[in-house]
């Protein structure tokens, strides 16, 4: 065991070293783009109307900081509709860009990703939209909008170059932990065997990857796109876990809408919308 746990940790350190100086590059790109266009994605988002799934899809999809946990703020002052934020949920991909960037994943395989999120994000958005007018499900409730990226320790408010740093290392050690821990399962239960158990399970696998994807936090990107990465998640499997996965969103949401009933409501949407999409990529692909 003693001889696993140092070869599984040896293996980890190596692959999750080489990454570092991407991860940085990548997280020095996204914290320029944040600065630049925070302000006006908020805008957008706000002036967007019945076309919000539209803009909040696309714009979910940008790497930004905190914005799954900034539409949950919009949300609960009504400021953007329910679509708008399962749009946005849906399309946010956390740190799955960065890291497959940092893995020199082809760009090909990386806009197919991105492009089937924003799709089924939009589409679901419009729908949920459309079905909420139909029931009258729409609410006015004043409450004070606020900027929950400090709130939720993001520290987006620093220079570019500290959170790029801050950003990096947070990743690099997921990714390490992770690493160490999947290299660890696969020695003692082999490659094939776990491979075997999430990746040919077309039902089983987006259920379990969707679970992950409700961990409220970078952990799960992290987690799938290493494990998709690694040949243990089949692509319906990780786009099931991806779409649930909306970062610290639902955390926030769950603090700031006060109708908790709506919010495990909106949580049942995210979850099934991802686990149903997995099967089907899974099934017919």
């Amino acid at each position: 065991m003693t001889h696993i746990l140092i070869h599984s940790l040896e293996h980890a350190f190596s692959d999750s070293l080489k990454i570092l100086p991407f991860l940085f590059i990548t997280y020095i790109f996204m914290e320029f783009l944040e600065k630049k266009a925070g302000e006006k994605t908020n805008l957008w988002l706000e002036k967007a109307g019945k076309a919000g799934p539209v803009v909040g899809g696309a714009l979910g999809v940008i790497p930004q900081c905190g914005m799954s946990a900034v539409a949950s703020n919009l949300y609960a002052g009504r400021i953007i509709s329910v679509g708008t934020l399962l749009a946005i949920f849906l399309s946010t991909s956390d740190e799955m860009l960065p890291i497959m960037i940092s893995k020199s994943v082809e760009p090909a395989v990386i806009a197919k990703i991105l492009v089937v999120k924003v799709v089924i994000a939009i589409s679901v958005g419009i729908l949920v939209d459309f079905i909420y007018h139909i029931l009258k499900k729409k609410e006015q409730v004043e409450i004070k909008i606020h900027d929950f990226c400090e709130h939720e320790h993001c520290h987006c408010e620093d220079g570019i170059l500290k959170s790029a740093v801050r950003h990096t290392l947070q990743i690099f050690i997921f990714v390490l932990l992770i690493t160490v821990v999947l290299n660890i399962g696969i020695e003692i239960i082999g490659e094939e065997q776990l491979a075997d158990f999430i990746l040919n399970k077309p039902i089983l696998g987006p259920v379990l990857a969707g679970v992950i994807g409700l961990i409220p936090n970078c952990a799960s990107s992290v987690v799938i796109t290493q494990m998709f990465l690694d040949g243990l998640m089949s692509f319906g499997t990780m786009m099931a876990g991806l779409l649930v996965g909306a970062g610290v969103g639902i955390l926030v949401l769950l603090r700031v809408n006060e109708n908790k009933a709506e919010n495990f409501k909106i949580m049942g949407i995210l979850y099934l919308t991802g686990v149903l999409c997995g099967i089907l990529f899974n099934v017919f692909s």
